[in-house]
């Protein structure tokens, strides 16, 4: 078999990812490795598919989420990391907290957070929008899948070890480190699992607490406070940088934010917060929030390690291989979206949808048995900032300041987004 194409990628590639990877997909296919032959990257629906759904059993999540980016070290061995089996009988647990009906629990939650913390947006001269999203969304993921009212200390240590510490350390020093802040959450965690041991609740976190096996036995705390570490970070990671990003966008494009507001004022009307029914029917914001996912996906690459041989457009790819669907590249593809470097939300709307036209052409969420179990849960969240945002307060982004994107295990703005925020006037 002929050898993959191997691509050489600049050290400052995570800061122009999109071009980089397009370019290597217009010179070799969709099938190329990098970092010096390390990992294969597959781009396109097709592969899309492949990972995802036809042969998805060739592919681990827990060897690539845990052995390139180091989750399970650092968070345990939760629902996005696990494989087969074991990940079917944990998600088959959690799968009725976040079927789309039941966001009518969590949308009181959201509603009230949103009005608190956007009114606390207006009340400063500038804000980070990034790092006052994710505030937003990590109280909310904690309020609504745990319970966990008071979240300010879990949000900075949840912070401090995706963001890792303010100076590079020693391997030793930084394991220390890690280990320290593991440490914190786990004392913190603890005498709550006790408390909803005698005392459940009907979140999320009280359902697996109180779950119990065919046996009858209950979840163990270290598979408890992986599940909490991973739904709390995946609860919030993703929704902090949409949200960032559909804002951004919309701010830059007037006309269709009008369009927005349209929309807004023939289904809420002059209501405080909007239903969830009335959510669902927002198709006008849904193709924006389509189209940030598509510009901006929170990951770039969905890491996975090979667990059989596969063949892939005339290349074998051995066991033992760690591999990227690239999340990325497929939304920049000008065969599948037309001029894709421009902000279009009617690409998703009828007669085009173009993302229907190609499916797993979108895979912001992933896709298949294991799209992410939150999508719900993340989409009517956004939905409803922006629907508050959007309808009581304007927006300015601040002049002469770097906007763009940044990839590491996720995505965020290499030095924040910068807003003004103000009240419309009544």
């Amino acid at each position: 078999m002929k050898a993959i194409p191997l691509v050489n990628l600049p050290d400052d590639y995570r800061y122009h990812f999109g071009p980089l990877l397009i370019e290597a997909y217009q010179q070799h296919g969709p099938i190329f490795a990098a970092h010096g032959g390390k990992i294969v990257y597959l781009i396109g629906p097709e592969a899309n598919r492949l990972v995802l759904v036809s042969q998805r059993h060739k592919f681990s999540n827990h060897i690539g989420w845990g052995t390139i980016f180091d989750v399970t070290e650092t968070f345990g061995n939760g629902l996005l990391t696990m494989d087969g089996e074991e990940h079917d009988q944990h998600r088959k647990v959690m799968n009725p907290a976040f079927a789309v009906n039941y966001m009518d629990k969590y949308l009181p939650i959201m509603n009230r957070l949103i009005g608190l913390h956007v009114a606390r947006w207006a009340e400063q001269e500038e804000i980070d929008l990034f790092q006052e999203a994710r505030k937003l969304t990590f109280d909310i993921a904690a309020q609504a899948l745990t319970g966990l009212e008071q979240s300010d200390h879990f949000r900075e240590l949840f912070t401090l070890l995706l963001n890792g510490p303010a100076v590079r350390l020693p391997e030793e020093e930084y394991r220390q480190w890690v280990a320290s802040l593991e440490q914190q959450l786990q004392d913190l965690l603890l005498p709550i699992i006790e408390e909803r041991r005698h005392h459940p609740t009907d979140d999320l976190f009280s359902i697996l607490v109180q779950h119990r096996d065919a046996e009858g036995r209950p979840m163990s705390v270290e598979k408890l406070i992986a599940h909490v570490n991973i739904l709390l970070v995946a609860g919030h990671e993703t929704s902090t940088s949409l949200s960032t990003w559909l804002l951004y966008l919309l701010i830059q494009h007037k006309d269709y934010t009008q369009r927005i507001l349209q929309e807004q004022s023939e289904l809420v009307g002059e209501r405080a917060d909007p239903t969830l029914d009335e959510l669902k029917r927002m198709k006008v914001l849904e193709n924006a929030l389509n189209e940030a996912e598509r510009l901006y996906p929170p990951v770039a690459n969905g890491p996975r390690g090979v667990l059989e041989d596969f063949d892939f457009h005339g290349y074998h790819v051995p066991a033992g291989t760690f591999v990227f669907y690239s999340i990325l590249a497929s939304h920049y593809l000008p065969e599948i979206f037309a001029n894709p470097t421009v902000f279009d939300p009617d690409r998703f709307a009828p007669p085009r949808e173009e993302h229907k036209k190609n499916p797993y052409a979108l895979v912001g969420f992933g896709g298949g048995p294991r799209i992410c179990i939150g999508i719900n849960f993340a989409q009517i969240e956004i939905k409803a900032l922006a629907s508050h945002v959007l309808r009581h307060y304007t927006l300015e982004v601040v002049p002469d300041q770097r906007i763009a994107q940044v990839y590491s295990v996720t995505g965020w703005p290499v030095e924040g987004i910068r807003i003004r925020v103000k009240k419309k006037a009544l």
